[in-house]
């Protein structure tokens, strides 16, 4: 059997053609889609659950070499590790919550397959941490199919997310290939995320149209200009009708980061001062809300930054909110504060106000946030997104026909407003936020495999 297989920053789904329609598959509860998150005992324990419930080796000998740390290391700790330690998706995100100091959590680790400078062992662990997912992933789906699952095409972001050009995104595709082959795909495929979309979106079209598909996910926005149409649709090979795209890492998660920076940050001292009239140091609260960075989170944790911290807390004229911030530190609290920023951004795509509740060992901190402050937190990311419409449009030298727009983010009416401000007398139409990439795989999985 095949399906479309959307590993996405944010979130994960699955779809598989049923009587020539694509139909999402439930993964989570009664949802169709599920959170990119990891929670485990140890970061350890991820890598010697592979092998020692799933019975999934590692791929070459700098694998084994990883596998032989972790056992080594989950024994010295006294760490048994059970299938039902590693937990995925709102339960996982729920335990880290619950104790963050006694457990390893990851989000959208999608975001770092394209990091430049990463060591053979660190890519290594990134293919356990995306095979661990996606092994869990095709469990769930294969139990609700009740059928195998070999192949797949999966979506994949025009760049992703990183510096590196080319070399980072064969990196990223390289890890994405070993992840699902052992997790027990035989055949796979890539498709462009926004091309994905637009094949979805060209099932209702009866004309040939020029579309540009915005994609604004998790972790990346792509941006792809089409030709599209009934007769376009049948073929397997569509890239004579891609005329222009651009991507870059710019997605949700920057718009929760930003959103945690200016509103939430100045709760823990961002914007105040030391005794000597100094202001604190921005660093220190741009890296604990900076999830999707392996180097900010990194600095921030790191022990010699404790000691950092203490004399940030000495030397401030408000060290009440310093010794927040030593919570954040002690706590590893940096994902609960961006959490907390994503439900006020989801809170005000349908509302003028939002009040979010941070909970700290002593208090409950009360966060507002209004659509004015919104926009101002995410007007970096939107000129971003500004731009690389205005590259396809560079590219193709021509004008679209229709504008779709999809991706979680998508749900923003401002992210919307400023589409429709740059093509002004453009139909604008709006996609399933969550579904339109996967069913648009499932699509193109049938030309592939069926």
């Amino acid at each position: 059997m095949y399906i479309g297989f959307d590993y996405g920053t944010a979130n994960c789904s699955v779809a598989v053609m049923k009587d020539d329609q694509p139909t999402l598959v439930q993964l989570e509860g009664e949802q169709t889609y599920i959170a990119s998150t990891i929670c485990a005992p140890t970061r350890e324990s991820i890598t010697e659950s592979l092998f020692r419930h799933h019975n999934i080796k590692p791929s070459d000998a700098v694998g084994e070499q990883l596998l032989r740390a972790a056992i080594r290391f989950n024994d010295e700790e006294g760490i048994d590790v059970t299938p039902s330690d590693i937990l995925f998706g709102d339960a996982a995100l729920k335990q880290y919550l619950s104790d963050p100091d006694d457990h390893y959590f990851v989000k959208s680790p999608k975001s770092f397959l394209g990091a430049t400078g990463l060591k053979a062992p660190q890519i290594r662990f990134f293919e356990d941490l995306v095979c661990a997912m996606m092994v869990n992933i095709k469990n769930r789906a294969e139990t609700q199919l009740a059928q195998s699952i070999e192949s797949a095409v999966i979506g994949r972001p025009v760049n992703f997310q990183g510096t590196g050009g080319d070399k980072a995104n064969q990196q990223a595709i390289a890890i994405l290939d070993a992840a699902a082959t052992r997790a027990g795909f035989k055949q796979v495929s890539y498709q462009f995320e926004p091309v994905a979309a637009g094949v979805d979106f060209e099932a209702t079209l009866t004309k040939d149209k020029l579309v540009l598909v915005v994609d604004i996910g998790g972790g990346t926005t792509d941006c792809s200009l089409l030709k599209m149409g009934p007769e376009r649709a049948k073929k397997s090979d569509r890239s004579d009708d891609l005329i222009a795209h651009s991507g870059c890492r710019v997605g949700g998660n920057d718009l929760d980061i930003n959103v945690a920076f200016q509103q939430i940050t100045p709760y823990f001292g961002r914007g105040s001062e030391l005794f000597s009239g100094r202001a604190m140091p921005l660093t220190q609260f741009w890296n604990p809300v900076a999830i999707n960075s392996v180097t900010a989170q990194g600095d921030f944790y790191a022990a010699s930054n404790r000691m950092a911290l203490r004399d940030l807390h000495k030397e401030a004229k408000q060290p009440q909110q310093l010794a927040r911030l030593l919570e954040v530190y002690q706590n590893r609290l940096g994902h609960q504060l961006v959490r907390g920023a994503e439900l006020m951004k989801i809170a005000l795509s349908s509302a003028d106000n939002a009040i979010e509740h941070i909970v700290l060992r002593d208090e409950k901190l009360m966060i507002e946030c209004n659509r004015s402050d919104f926009a101002q937190a995410i007007e970096s990311t939107c000129l971003k997104i500004s731009q690389l419409i205005d590259e396809v449009l560079l590219q193709s030298e021509t004008k679209p026909d229709v504008v779709y727009v999809t991706g979680g983010s998508a749900r923003s009416p401002m992210l919307r407003a400023l589409i429709e401000q740059q093509l002004p007398g453009i139909e604008m139409v709006t996609g399933d936020y969550f579904g339109s990439v996967t069913a648009g795989l499932a699509r193109t999985a049938q030309h592939h495999f069926g």
